[in-house]
């Protein structure tokens, strides 16, 4: 028996030799405030907090698997993983299911949304592409990193499903800024995509144009459009300071808060746990961001250092845009609380993004350099 369990901490050893423990320590702690706040806003339906635990579980394996690849091997396969994301975003098209932004493939054993695949595939190509170029990036690198970025864009845009458009585009966009491009050129940027709004709204959906107007003044429709924004307004202020307590939140309890598994289940933890829930939550958020950005800063090599900071940055966006968008400061974009909002793919790739992250870390720590 001895000998089975020195086996069994030699080979747990083994596997967790590159996983940086601080970066999976906060990981953890968001997953475990997930399955807490899900078991509650679930209304005490244990088969949904199983099925969270599981995808967790299988985010947590690829995150493993991923972090013992060396940067050389991922940017070897880099091209073939980009190609296949695109591959699948057009088979959404063609035998997808779903709804407005809800745009799967049924597999039989499970469901996938390949636009969550391109978060991870379209850093990876334009880091790909960037460690070749020199630095920072001129015109022509420019434009072709935004045929890199802006073609998955598109796709997933056109399924509909804006929201995971922009994180892809963001994603990609990381890149670009991380790889040292002149601050007069992203002023350059910034004012052409202010003056192009105005011709980006007249190709938004009915129902997307329907929530920019909702953002703008919820009460106009608070029976209809501005339901969710006001419900939301209304738990994350009742939570107060210190909260009503766990599984006390009338807002979700009582189904006056919609999606409060999902999109607005960052509204439930506020209400349950309070400021003081919420200001512990965002700093976790906090530490994994910084975590992550130290990570990347000891990578050995441009690709991987591009990499993991746009994985890191893109993690960060998710926060502030799902944050914003329930306390009603951004429009309803379909955005979830990463790790926190009920979801399969989505978990499951953003610890694989990590995965990423830590192999970045954990080879320039082993080969200094």
């Amino acid at each position: 028996m001895s000998g089975l369990l020195r086996w069994l901490t030699a080979l747990a050893g083994r596997l967790l030799d590159r996983v940086d423990g601080p970066l999976l320590a906060g990981l953890l702690a968001i997953m475990a405030a997930s399955l807490l706040v899900q078991a509650s806003a679930a209304d005490g339906e244990l088969r949904a907090v199983l099925a969270q635990g599981v995808r967790f579980a299988v985010g947590l394996v690829a995150l493993l698997i991923l972090s013992r690849l060396s940067p050389t091997f991922l940017r070897e396969w880099t091209p073939l993983a980009y190609l296949g994301s695109l591959g699948l975003i057009g088979l959404v098209f063609l035998f997808g299911q779903g709804r407005s932004a809800d745009l799967w493939l049924d597999l039989g054993v499970f469901y996938l949304q390949p636009g969550e695949l391109l978060k991870l595939s379209v850093p990876m190509m334009a880091a790909w592409f960037l460690h070749q170029a020199r630095l920072p990036p001129g015109w022509r690198s420019l434009a072709l990193c935004a045929v890199i970025i802006g073609l998955p864009v598109a796709l997933t845009i056109l399924q509909p499903d804006l929201g995971t458009g922009l994180l892809v585009g963001a994603s990609g966009v990381f890149v670009v800024f991380l790889a040292g491009i002149a601050w007069w050129r992203i002023a350059l940027f910034a004012g052409i995509g202010l003056a192009a709004l105005p011709v980006a709204w007249q190709f938004l959906m009915p129902y997307q144009k329907d929530r920019v107007l909702t953002f703008l003044d919820p009460e106009s429709d608070p029976l209809g459009a501005g339901w969710n924004i006001i419900q939301s307004k209304i738990a994350i202020g009742s939570g107060g300071i210190d909260g009503k307590g766990w599984g006390q939140g009338t807002q979700a309890q009582l189904d006056f808060l919609p999606e409060h598994t999902t999109d607005f289940v960052f509204s439930v933890f506020a209400e349950e746990f309070g400021w003081i829930g919420v200001l512990v939550l965002l700093g976790l958020y906090l530490f994994v961001t910084l975590r992550g950005l130290w990570l990347a800063a000891q990578a050995r090599d441009t690709y991987s250092r591009l990499l993991a900071g746009a994985l890191t940055l893109t993690f960060s966006v998710y926060v502030v845009v799902n944050a914003g968008m329930v306390a009603g400061f951004l429009p309803v974009v379909g955005v979830p609380m990463p790790l926190l909002s009920y979801g399969g793919t989505s978990a499951v790739s953003l610890l694989a993004g990590f995965g990423i992250v830590m192999a970045a870390g954990a080879h320039r720590r082993r080969w200094g350099g």
